[in-house]
């Protein structure tokens, strides 16, 4: 039996749709398990032993219609016996219908959804404390297989290798490894993403005000002047705690490093979700437009712990939801400011505590 599972889409989807794959391998153990991903995405499935071969969709391969043709021959080629399509847009409508397989399965969009044998129409709101990001992707799989002892949380599998590698890091940094350190994701994805400059420095200043921990940036090196503007706004005090010499050069070296931490810290978003999936305790701060419902999986109030503007200020959205302020989303940041924020994060850091 030969499975295709599309999820074109960023890291924190990536990872979350990985919990099909992972439980498909309990109904079907002896299945070929391929994954189609974007290349980017590929550090956080890597060395996950219930994904058989990952199917890479090229930049190539999106922009020029002779290379998705000549990709879609390929899938055709593969005689699939299912396709669960997570992604549901048009790269993946059209790998659902190029591989002529009979069992094809996705999300419910009207406009979709001949091209599938079998729909569901997303959750409204999450049932459990997974969140509907994961909840959706198990109704999904329910459509081709069911199981009592599903597991719906995302796992990273770290080799000894990768672990070696950040312990390695920190002791060259001069790291004490029974010192609190705490990775810090400074920066999301985009700028209605991302918690403003000033109002981040403040946050640090409290973090290391109650802990005195050294703090690990996290972010791409495109964002590394934005990265240097947190720093520079933060307290004289809080900056020698903030090791800028030691930043992860990948996704991997991230992973290495921050299962070294006692905690990540920071804007909502794929690095929140990779520390959950190593079991990492984690702060989020959600975009003032993301659907908090979504992505805020395994909320205990001690080691997995967010807030979002709607939170304490639901007043600023009245009935529209977050997705729809999403025009106003920086405007909103203003209103997000740190004293909203410091109580719920000094409760967080004391719960986490050595």
């Amino acid at each position: 039996m030969k499975i295709l599972v599309i999820q074109l889409k960023m890291i924190g989807d990536v990872l979350a749709t990985s919990i099909i794959c992972n439980n498909l391998r309990k109904v079907y153990p002896d299945a070929r398990i391929d994954y189609a991903i974007y290349p980017f995405t590929k550090p956080v499935v890597e060395g996950n032993p219930n994904i058989d071969r990952l199917v890479l969709f090229t930049e190539e391969m999106h922009n020029s219609k002779r290379e998705l043709l000549r990709f879609l021959k390929t899938i055709r080629k593969e005689r699939y016996d299912v396709v669960i399509d997570a992604y549901g847009k048009l790269e993946s409508n059209l790998m659902a219908l190029a591989s002529g397989t009979k069992t094809k399965v996705a999300f419910h969009k009207g406009y979709t959804s001949f091209f599938y044998t079998k729909t569901v129409r997303e959750l409204p709101a999450p049932r459990t404390t997974a969140g509907t990001a994961l909840e959706n992707r198990m109704n999904l799989l329910g459509l081709v297989a069911q199981r009592p002892d599903f597991d719906i949380r995302p796992t990273i599998w770290l080799s000894e290798d990768d672990l070696a590698m950040g312990r390695e890091r920190m002791a060259a940094a001069g790291i004490d490894p029974n010192a609190t350190v705490y990775m810090i994701g400074v920066i999301g994805s985009g700028r209605t993403k991302t918690y403003p400059t000033a109002y981040m420095a403040q946050l640090l200043d409290t973090i290391v005000v109650h802990t005195q921990a050294t703090l690990l940036f996290n972010y791409m090196p495109s964002q590394a002047a934005e990265a240097q503007a947190i720093f520079d706004a933060c307290l004289p005090a809080t900056q020698t705690h903030i090791r800028l010499d030691l930043i992860p050069g990948s996704i991997r070296e991230f992973l290495a490093l921050t299962a070294h931490c006692d905690a990540l810290i920071g804007n909502e978003g794929g690095a929140v979700n990779m520390a959950k999936a190593i079991s990492i305790p984690t702060f989020t701060i959600f975009s003032t437009w993301i659907k908090k419902e979504a992505w805020s999986s395994f909320e205990n109030g001690s080691t997995n712990v967010s807030i979002h503007l709607k939170d304490v200020k639901p007043e600023l959205y009245g009935d529209k939801s977050p997705k729809e302020m999403k025009s106003q989303a920086l405007e909103l940041y203003d209103a997000f400011t740190p004293d909203l924020i410091a109580p719920v994060l000094v409760d967080f850091l004391q719960k986490n505590r050595k």
